[in-house]
């Protein structure tokens, strides 16, 4: 067995578990997806690996085929978990995707299906991001960093420095580790912001229970005497 074929074979097997956690949060409510980020998400993943596929890609063909199954999975689960939808640039992205797959099939030209996968597919996840950055604790950065792990050996499973082969899981990797880092600085950011809004909460509540034990004892003190 080649180091190609052990590299495809570990992204594999990441991309079996990277999708785990953040099924298992949203199963719990804690991750809340963004439907039209995913909808686009499995798309596109179907038509890189269909355009890769058509390529001559080999070993690496394991992490992307997997990852399109799973995407898909999440899709489904966002239809009741998530939030969000499609609105007229998500749509927009889904006709990039399509016209990249028209390309492909009526040019056979899978680097411009490639090309429009990335460039879509990059789209959808700055639509996440205003939410990301808003709510980071609404997604599992556990899973975009096995990912972002998941592409780059998925890249060294291509094997050759052949460009059409290696943007994909190349592009794959480095968007999700960027996803990951942005989801951790930021819970970071607000987790040092929350002692200080709850020793507001706990000074406005003291504040409070001084009023009222004011209250109570002025109250007292209007009773008349025995």
């Amino acid at each position: 067995m080649s180091v190609y074929a052990v590299f495809g074979i570990l992204a594999g097997t990441i991309s079996c578990v990277d999708a785990v956690p953040y099924i298992r949060s949203i199963l719990r409510g804690s991750t809340r997806p963004h439907r039209g980020t995913w909808c686009i998400w499995s798309i596109l993943g179907v038509t890189a690996f269909a355009s890769q596929a058509a390529d001559g890609a080999g070993w690496s063909l394991m992490m992307l085929g997997i990852q399109a199954v799973s995407i898909t999975v999440i899709l489904v689960l966002s239809i009741t978990r998530g939030v969000g939808g499609l609105d007229l640039g998500n749509v927009a992205l889904l006709v990039v995707a399509a016209l990249g797959l028209a390309g492909w099939l009526a040019l056979s030209t899978p680097m411009l299906a490639t090309v429009c996968v990335v460039v879509a597919d990059l789209a959808g996840a700055l639509l996440m991001l205003p939410k990301m950055w808003r709510d980071p604790d609404s997604e599992t950065a556990s899973s975009f960093l096995l990912a972002a792990i998941a592409g780059g050996l998925g890249a060294a499973a291509v094997g050759s420095l052949q460009l059409d082969l290696l943007l994909y899981p190349v592009y794959f990797g480095v968007v999700n580790a960027t996803i990951a880092t942005v989801i951790a600085l930021r819970r970071k950011h607000t987790d040092r912001q929350r002692p200080g809004r709850h020793s507001s909460e706990r000074n406005e509540g003291a504040d409070h229970a001084d009023a009222c034990s004011s209250h109570v004892h002025r109250g007292l003190a209007q009773l008349p005497g025995p």
